[in-house]
């Protein structure tokens, strides 16, 4: 390899792993913070937060990937020409088109990675990340209660707050819950609770030692109850029945499936998630190239310039991807145009880009003198 490609190379590489440490700080900081969010509210365990982060990371790595290395290609070769680097490669006799061969180096091994991720690891996330919050899920109110926290339920219909245990055999230690019916405000009261199954299979939260106070809103009536023992049955609920909601799981349970079974499926919501997987390690390379062509400015012109007409064409070019796959999954589009249209019309706007770059222009002839 000549000096001018390892040189290339090695900067991309470099360039490439200062990003992509970048992006993936911010990626897990922004992450943390909404899920370290849905703990607090009880949408999910905080024993299962460290664990949705890593995999929702797998998910996200290949579009990460994708962004990183268009970015190193361009900061690259945008620093080669503001430092005037290039006017010495071109005077030993390079021209632009001799940084494919570099970017192919560094942009084949990435896709590679990328097509791995999407088609068999971001998958097996998803599963996991849909098996963690679905056993979550089926857990009783009480189980999602820690002790110290308060924790909602029902929409705030019912909230609860526990200390420590005290006692041995109890699982919480003095529990208060208040409760909203469509009469009834309710604020109960104990020193103590577990949890209580029968042999028909209900499951009961048995409180010990407490007071009830009931209140119908609006009007002077209260009552107020001093209980030895109180049994509250916990029954299950499914409050997930919107269609934004099913329609939510629908689009997570077609991420989940393997690649090899969406073949099988040939539906449209199939088809448009297989161009989904193919697009991101075809569009990483595209981005690649197109980098070059980007990043070859003039270096009296603006620092700015080119990176934010890069910025607008990847981003353009993700936008068309999901409008494709959008397009796909009702039907609106063929799967076979779908999947190279894109990335066919931004391959020849880096080629026509390179060819731009490329040609020499003839002279002006001098102006006619009298």
């Amino acid at each position: 390899m000549s000096l001018f490609k390892r040189s290339a190379v090695s900067e991309i590489l470099s360039h490439g792993g200062v990003v992509l440490s970048t992006l993936l700080i911010v990626w897990l900081s922004v992450l943390l913070v909404r899920l370290l969010g849905e703990a607090a509210n009880g949408t999910i365990g905080p024993d299962v937060v460290l664990g949705l982060a890593a995999f929702s990371s797998i998910t996200a790595l290949p579009i990460i990937l994708a962004v990183s290395l268009f970015i190193a290609v361009l900061t690259t070769v945008t620093r080669s020409f503001r430092e005037s680097e290039m006017v010495v490669w071109f005077a030993s006799g390079l021209s632009l088109k001799d940084w494919v061969v570099p970017v192919l180096r560094c942009a084949v091994p990435v896709a590679v990675l990328i097509a791995l991720l999407t088609l068999e690891a971001s998958p097996w996330a998803y599963r996991q990340i849909a098996e963690y919050r679905q056993r979550f899920e089926q857990r009783s109110d009480l189980s999602k209660v820690t002790a110290g926290q308060f924790i909602e339920s029902d929409d705030g219909a019912r909230v609860f707050y526990a200390d420590s245990p005290q006692q041995e055999g109890d699982e919480l230690g003095n529990v208060i819950a208040r409760v909203i019916d469509p009469e009834w405000l309710s604020v109960v009261t104990a020193e103590s609770a577990r949890l209580q199954d029968e042999p028909n299979g209900d499951r009961f939260l048995v409180l010990t030692r407490g007071h009830r106070y009931d209140l119908k809103p609006g009007q002077p009536e209260l009552r107020m109850v001093d209980f030895e023992k109180y049994g509250i049955r916990l029954e299950s609920r499914d409050s997930g029945n919107t269609a934004e909601t099913i329609r939510a799981r629908a689009e997570q349970q077609i991420k989940a499936r393997q690649t090899s079974l969406l073949f099988g499926d040939g539906n449209d919501e199939a088809l448009s998630q297989i161009m989904w997987r193919f697009a991101l390690p075809l569009a990483a390379l595209n981005l690649a190239l197109l980098a070059i062509p980007l990043g070859a400015v003039n270096p009296r012109m603006g620092r700015s310039g080119n990176i934010l007409m890069a910025g607008l064409v990847g981003l353009l070019y993700m936008n068309l991807i999901n409008l494709s796959r959008g397009w796909i999954g009702h039907g609106q589009l063929s799967f076979e145009l779908g999947l190279w249209l894109v990335h066919a019309l931004f391959l020849g706007v880096m080629v026509f880009m390179m060819w731009r770059k490329l040609r020499v222009k003839a002279p002006k002839p001098p102006a006619a003198t009298a």
